[in-house]
C-alpha cells in the first residue's frame, strides 16, 4: 500500500511538473531571446544619429567604439556602397532594409538585426547588428538545470512526504492485522489502539468491540456448560440410584458403568469447553493404539448382542498421536456409533489402525448401504449434514479432533460397498 501510494504521487506530481515546467522552459528561452535581440538593435539604433549627422571620419569611429564596446559586431552599410564596421555582405535582407525598412532576420547562425537610417549625403543607409546563437541562449541551459533540478526536488520532497503519510496509514493497519491475528489465536485480551487517524480509528474500536463481544459469549458458553453439568447431576445420581437399586448384580453392574461414562463424557464436554476458553491452549498427546483397544472393547458387547461381527486389526503400540484420549475416545465413539445407528442388526464392521505417511490411520469399515451424495459433492462429513434424520455431529467430531492434530478425514465406499471413513492423526513433533 505504501508504494502504490509513493507510486501514485510521484507519477501526479510529474504529469504537473511537466506541465508547468515545460512551458516556463520555453517561456525562459523566449525571455532570453528577446532580451538578446533588443540589446542588439537599441546599440545599432544608437548609431542612427551619428550616421544621420557626422561625416565619415567621425562615423567610422564611431562604428569602431561600438564594435570594441559592444557585445554584438555592427556594420554600417552606406547609400553610396561604402561599408563601415565588421566585414559582412550585402545581402538581399540588406537591400531591403535599404529601400527604409527595419527589420530582423535569421541568418543560420544567429539573428541579424537591421535598421535603416538616413545618412548625412541624403541616401539611405543600413545599421546592421548581428546576434549569435551563443549569444541568444546566454543563461538559458542554466535557468534550464536550475528548473530540472527545482522540479527533481518537488518530486522527492512529494514521494517523501506521500511515503511519511502512507506510513501513517499502514501502520496502524498493520497493528489491526496484528491484534485480530492475536484474536485468531485465542488472545482474547489483545486490543487495538485507538490513536490511529480517520476511519483507522473506527475500525480499532470496532475490532475492540467485536472482541469484547467474543469475551462475553465464551464466558457465558463456560456458564451455561456449567449450568449444564450441574442440571444433569441429579437425574445421573438417580439414575445410579435406581441401577443400585437393582436386584440383578451383574445388570445393576452394567447399567452403573453406562452411567459412570455417560458421567465422564460430560466432564469431558467441560473440559474440553474450558480449553476451548482459554487464551493458551496446551496442546495434548495420548497412545492411539491403547485408546482404540479399550474403546473396542467398550463396543464389543454391544457387537454382540447385535449379532454383528466386528474385526480389528490394531498396530502394536505405542502409537503416538498429537490429540487427547478424551478427544480420540469421542472420535471412535462417534464412528462406531454411526455404524450402530445407521446400519441394521447384523451388520459387520472392520476397524484399522496402522501408521502410514507420517500419520495414525484410523480406518472404520461397515458392511451396510454406504454413504448418500459423495458422488454429488453433498456428503455428510459437513456440520449438521445427515441424510439419515440425525444430527450430522457424529462426522464432525471426527474431523474436528483430526484437524487439531493436523490430519484430515476421507469418506468413502468400502470394498463390499459399504462407508468407509478413513481418519489420519498428525503425530506430536519430537
Amino acid at each position: 500500500m505504501r508504494r502504490r501510494i509513493a507510486l501514485l504521487v510521484a507519477a501526479t506530481t510529474t504529469l504537473v511538473l511537466v506541465a508547468f515546467l515545460i512551458p516556463l522552459a520555453v517561456l525562459v528561452r523566449t525571455v532570453a531571446f528577446d532580451r538578446a535581440v533588443n540589446t542588439a538593435t537599441t546599440e545599432a539604433q544608437a548609431l542612427t544619429s551619428v550616421v544621420s549627422t557626422a561625416d565619415r571620419s567621425t562615423l567610422e569611429l564611431s562604428v569602431q567604439r561600438a564594435n570594441a564596446e559592444g557585445r554584438f559586431p555592427v556594420t554600417v552599410f552606406l547609400a553610396d556602397g561604402r561599408r563601415l564596421g565588421a566585414r559582412a555582405e550585402r545581402t538581399p535582407a540588406v537591400r531591403l532594409a535599404a529601400r527604409g525598412r527595419s527589420l530582423t532576420v535569421d541568418t543560420g547562425d544567429g539573428v541579424a538585426v537591421l535598421v535603416s537610417v538616413g545618412d548625412s549625403s541624403g541616401g539611405q543607409a543600413v545599421i546592421r547588428s548581428v546576434v549569435g546563437d551563443r549569444e541568444l541562449m546566454r543563461g538559458v541551459h542554466r535557468a534550464w538545470l536550475l528548473l530540472a533540478g527545482l522540479g527533481l526536488v518537488l518530486l522527492v520532497l512529494s514521494v517523501l512526504v506521500a511515503d511519511r503519510m502512507a506510513r501513517s496509514l499502514v501502520r496502524p493497519t498493520r497493528e489491526l492485522s496484528a491484534v485480530s491475528h492475536r484474536l485468531a489465536g485465542g488472545e482474547l485480551d489483545a486490543r487495538a489502539r485507538v490513536e490511529a487517524p480517520g476511519e483507522m480509528r473506527d475500525v480499532a474500536t470496532a475490532l475492540n468491540h467485536l472482541a469484547s463481544r467474543i469475551r462475553e459469549l465464551l464466558a457465558e458458553e463456560r456458564e451455561y456448560v456449567a449450568d449444564l453439568s450441574h442440571r444433569l447431576r441429579t437425574p445421573l445420581m438417580s439414575l445410579r440410584l435406581d441401577a443400585e437399586s437393582l436386584r440383578d448384580g451383574e445388570e445393576s453392574r452394567r447399567i452403573t458403568e453406562h452411567v459412570d461414562a455417560l458421567q465422564r463424557a460430560v466432564t469431558r464436554i467441560i473440559e474440553q469447553a474450558g480449553r476451548r476458553s482459554s487464551q493458551t491452549p496446551v496442546p495434548d498427546s495420548c497412545d492411539a493404539a491403547a485408546v482404540v483397544s479399550e474403546r473396542l472393547e467398550f463396543w464389543s458387547v454391544l457387537a454382540e448382542d447385535t449379532e454383528r461381527e466386528m474385526r480389528s486389526e490394531i498396530a502394536p503400540g505405542p502409537l503416538r498421536v498429537a490429540v487427547g484420549d478424551s478427544e480420540l475416545s469421542d472420535c471412535v465413539d462417534a464412528l462406531l456409533g454411526n455404524v450402530f445407528a445407521h446400519t441394521e442388526e447384523g451388520v459387520g464392521f472392520e476397524v484399522r489402525l496402522f501408521s502410514a505417511e507420517g500419520f495414525a490411520r484410523l480406518v472404520v469399515t461397515d458392511d451396510g448401504p454406504g454413504f448418500d451424495g459423495l458422488e454429488s459433492g453433498s456428503g455428510p462429513l459437513s456440520r449438521g449434514a445427515s441424510g439419515s434424520g440425525s444430527s450430522g455431529l457424529g462426522l464432525d467430531i471426527a474431523r474436528r479432533a483430526a484437524g487439531e492434530s493436523g490430519g484430515s478425514v476421507t469418506l468413502g465406499a468400502g470394498e463390499n460397498g459399504g462407508a468407509r471413513v478413513v481418519v489420519d492423526f498428525g503425530v506430536p513433533a519430537e
